[in-house]
């Protein structure tokens, strides 16, 4: 049986950075909609049935559609997994980053039912976020990794502009955790009976600000050092862009009563710079072209006498 092409593990792995994506937007549509209690009950939606009725509210409706995509997550994941497990010769980097986000699924599941069944505790959704864009930044890494090979990483800027690369990472992180805090004491709680953290919601927005200026500040020093250093620029240049927008999305729907369609890009955006973060770091360091699978060689091969053929008879 042949093995899994390079060409379909990477577009299973792009796929994988999608629906994890889309579930974390997704989500936020749930909360925003105020349906984070649609179905009160986990697994099921309502004690003793698994769906909605057609005498449930739409709020159901909308909270059972989120957990279906569920489904969709779990087939791409799996078909991922089951891509790098074929792949010849077989890759243990990216059977090991498949099978975390394979595992990720069922942690999700459990801490997803412990928030609706909490009543959408403001401590368990932000982890049930936070959770979820782990498992994004893991999928980003599988998808570049995926095109690379197993060689060793050889930098290609000083060790400064690295330490500054992780560093952007770190303050990405930090920023995201805050801004859970902040959602946690705003008004979009998922249900008009959720609780909240207790913070000052201005209090806190100010800190996620502050923490927005310092990282555009870093992320603008490294593309300034690594346009400095002769290093390719284009990552760090698009989670400059990245953050801009999403600073200008965050500052406006804070001004403008927080609107429910400003938030829901502000949770996409959240996603795009995470994304863009994760792609800086990796675009820091250098490997080998990946190995063409058994498949991929013999195509080469039939191409090559092909070519000769012609060459014979021309």
């Amino acid at each position: 049986m042949a093995g899994t092409s390079q060409r379909s593990v990477q577009r299973l792995a792009l796929a994988s950075v999608v629906a994890n994506a889309a579930i974390v937007v997704t989500g936020g549509a749930v909360r925003l909609t105020g349906s984070g209690l649609g179905c009160p009950d986990w697994p099921r939606c309502t004690p003793g049935r698994l769906t909605p009725t057609t005498q449930s509210p739409g709020h159901a409706f909308i909270e059972f559609g989120n957990r279906s995509l569920t489904f969709v997550l779990v087939a791409v994941v799996a078909a991922t997994l089951v891509a790098v497990v074929r792949q010849q010769p077989r890759r243990r980097s990216l059977v090991r980053l498949a099978c975390l986000l394979v595992l990720g699924i069922p942690a999700q599941a459990v801490l997803g039912g412990i928030t609706v069944l909490t009543g959408l505790n403001p401590w368990t959704v932000m982890a049930h976020f936070l959770l979820s864009m782990v498992l994004l930044a893991v999928a980003v890494t599988l998808h570049q990794r995926s095109r690379e090979g197993d060689g060793p990483a050889l930098p290609l800027v000083p060790r400064p502009l690295r330490q500054l690369g992780y560093g952007v990472l770190g303050v990405v992180a930090v920023t995201l955790a805050v801004g859970t805090v902040v959602t946690g004491s705003g008004p979009h709680s998922g249900d008009p009976k959720a609780g909240r953290t207790g913070f000052d919601p201005g209090a806190v927005s100010q800190l996620h600000a502050d923490l927005v200026m310092l990282l555009i500040g870093l992320s603008l020093a490294l593309w300034v050092g690594l346009r400095a250093t002769g290093a390719p620029t284009r990552a760090a240049g698009v989670l400059v862009l990245v953050e801009a927008g999403q600073a200008l999305i965050g500052w406006t729907q804070y001004f403008t009563k927080l609107p429910v369609v400003l938030v829901g890009a502000h949770l996409a955006g959240a996603c795009l710079v995470l994304i863009a973060a994760t792609r800086v770091v990796l675009s820091l360091r250098l490997r080998d072209a990946p190995a063409a699978s058994a498949a991929e060689d013999a195509a080469v091969e039939v191409t090559a006498e092909d070519a000769a053929g012609v060459e014979l008879v021309s």
